[in-house]
């Protein structure tokens, strides 16, 4: 009878092990790494980001450090529109500081919020407020909306690869 009941739990144990590493493996971020200029997939969006250089701003918004400038492609590959924003992007730098991106009137290309519709393809602009050196590496990250159900994580290097 005891023996019965050990081997009832130690079944038990192994099955929710089991059990366990398969939800961790579903919901563990799968980080893609990318150079600029290299096409990337996250979720249902192709992106391909370029290094546009630094610049101070405009008269009416000005950068606490520098601004950063980065382009960014993006192509929906999807069979549903979907949104894109510039809430999905950050700026890494080597002391693993993540700052988000800023919004302003910079270029008519600027990225704010984008519907991208299946097989439509987009191309805009965004800025980072940092502290920017020529001699250190920075990466973007790009995280997938909520509605593109994916763990992936595009984290792609833009300077000093």
């Amino acid at each position: 009878m005891g023996g019965i009941g050990v081997v009832i739990v130690i079944g038990a144990i192994i099955a929710s092990m089991g059990f366990a590493m398969i939800m961790y493996t579903q919901y563990t971020t799968n980080f893609i790494e990318s150079t600029v200029g290299e096409t990337v997939t996250v979720g249902p969006v192709e992106y391909m980001v370029t290094f546009e250089g630094t610049h101070e701003g405009s008269k009416q918004v000005t950068p606490e450090n520098t601004f950063v400038m980065i382009g960014i492609t993006a192509k929906n590959i999807g069979d549903e529109k979907t949104l894109f924003s510039g809430g999905q992007l950050y700026i890494v730098d080597e002391k693993e500081q993540k700052h988000e991106a800023v919004y302003g009137e910079f270029s008519s290309k600027d990225l704010l919020l984008e519907w991208l519709e299946p097989d439509q393809s987009i191309e805009r602009t965004t800025q980072f407020d940092i502290p920017f050196d020529e001699e250190k590496q920075y990466k973007i990250i790009i995280r997938p909306q909520k509605d593109q159900s994916t763990v992936d994580t595009a984290l792609i290097c833009i300077t000093n690869c």
